[in-house]
């Protein structure tokens, strides 16, 4: 049984969605806050009017601001900028990397797109900024999440910005980094003492209450918008590359939403005619913290059913022990002929020193992942040294600077002399 459509805040004459899909089941629901199908349980997305997004052209993309609002025809929300809760954010830089693919192995281009860029210093801003855009549309007056800190850092933010009031739910155990820079925006925050599952189970049953019915939790109740911010990754990197798609990405995944959003926007560039597809098609790879990788683990083990963990491990942002885009990750990577891994403590710490020395990109502990795994990738075999690759970091390293901080100090120590300089060996 199909729920009939009704209209809801939405406006479909200025935006391209038409309604909610079950990625399940496809029952179809109207524009509203609803995350999850009625009928099967499964997990609503946005589905968007084929004949709307194919006007849009390449002209009026690059007419359009240097932020993700220049895709906005192509996003479910209005096209009125008065109506946008947002910082701006988006078009980061695109960085290229030849020292970086020269250590690991790789003999064809390497692009890092470096989201640590963002207002908030992560790839978060780009969901919020669509989400919380939706959710004043359906008429929310506040702004809430469950979050392992970046997504903390950004609808506080976005609170901010806006003169809304924020309500932000963490584990007890965050990087002090992202605590601190989540409070100073003034909102509430709420440490559970717990894991990040924990909050968000906590989260789930609150937006069910009376007292949070005017509340919006990005990735709970407004999660199908949210997670469609993620596809502007995608097309930023397809405009970027001069309006073509890399052969071959690289993207950490927690609850592995990330992963397949830059996938659906590679699909819909070429569906709608923007770009083409590269020969062979593109293949999409999975990085994940060996101290919580189910996906991974559920990949090679060739299985489609994805096993809850504890997470363990530095790498926090990625910590989601049950991962709810997991098996739509697995779909993504299988289909394209992709794969995954995933990264110790050790083996991301020496990502993340990696990439800063060979790119000066200073990435938090997800970006230290993909590093890592884009090095087990290729000595692996399992992804092509000789095919253009892209690996995204999501996140500023100041963030995490208890991961390397222990590594990383003064080379020299020296007295304010020139012989003391000469002494050291600095003088050339």
């Amino acid at each position: 049984m199909t729920s009939a459509l009704a209209p809801s805040g939405i406006d479909p004459a200025t935006s391209p969605a038409r309604a909610l899909a079950c990625r399940a089941c496809s029952a179809r629901y109207p524009l509203i806050a609803q995350h999850a199908c009625y009928e099967c349980f499964g997990p609503l997305e946005v589905d968007h009017d084929p004949t709307a997004l194919a006007t849009v052209t390449r002209e009026q993309i690059e007419a359009g601001p240097r932020n993700i609002w220049r895709y906005a025809p192509l996003l479910p929300v209005g096209q009125d900028p008065a109506t946008r809760v947002t910082l701006d954010p988006g078009f980061t830089p695109l960085v290229a990397a030849p020292r970086l693919a020269a250590e690991v192995g790789l003999t064809a281009p390497l692009w890092v797109k470096d989201d640590s860029a963002n207002p908030t210093h992560s790839f978060k801003d780009r969901v919020v900024s669509v989400a919380l855009t939706a959710a004043r549309s359906l008429g929310f007056t506040r702004f809430a999440c469950a979050s392992t800190g970046n997504l903390a850092n950004s609808v506080a933010a976005h609170a901010a910005r806006a003169g809304a009031p924020s309500v932000v739910f963490i584990p007890s155990d965050l990087e002090q980094g992202k605590v601190v820079t989540t409070a100073v925006y003034g909102g509430d925050l709420v440490a559970i003492d717990g894991s990040y599952d924990d909050v968000n189970r906590l989260c789930g049953e609150l937006v069910e209450t009376d007292e949070f019915e005017d509340t919006a939790f990005v990735n709970v109740n407004v999660r199908p918008y949210y997670a469609e911010g993620s596809k502007t990754l995608g097309y930023e990197v397809a405009e970027q590359l001069g309006w073509r798609i890399p052969a071959q990405v690289v993207i950490p995944m927690a609850s592995g939403e990330l992963l397949t959003k830059v996938d659906k926007a590679f699909a819909e560039l070429v569906e709608i005619g923007l770009v083409e597809a590269p020969a062979g098609g593109w293949r999409v790879f999975g990085a994940q913290s060996a101290g919580c990788s189910p996906i991974a683990a559920a990949l090679h083990a060739d299985s489609d059913t994805i096993n809850p963990v504890k997470p363990t491990g530095i790498a926090k942002s990625l910590n989601i022990g049950d991962p709810a885009a997991g098996p739509y990750a697995l779909e993504s990577v299988r289909r394209t002929g992709g794969w995954m891994a995933a990264a110790d403590d050790d083996e991301i710490r020496a990502g993340i020193r990696l990439l800063a020395r060979t790119a000066g990109v200073f990435a938090e502990t997800a970006g230290g992942v993909t590093v890592a795994v884009l090095r087990k990738l290729v000595e692996s075999g399992r992804l092509d040294p000789t095919a253009e690759t892209v690996i995204f970091n999501t996140g500023e390293g100041l963030k995490t600077l208890d991961a390397v901080a222990d590594q990383a100090g003064p080379s020299h120590r020296i007295k304010a002399s020139l012989r003391a300089a000469r002494d050291a060996g600095l003088m050339g």
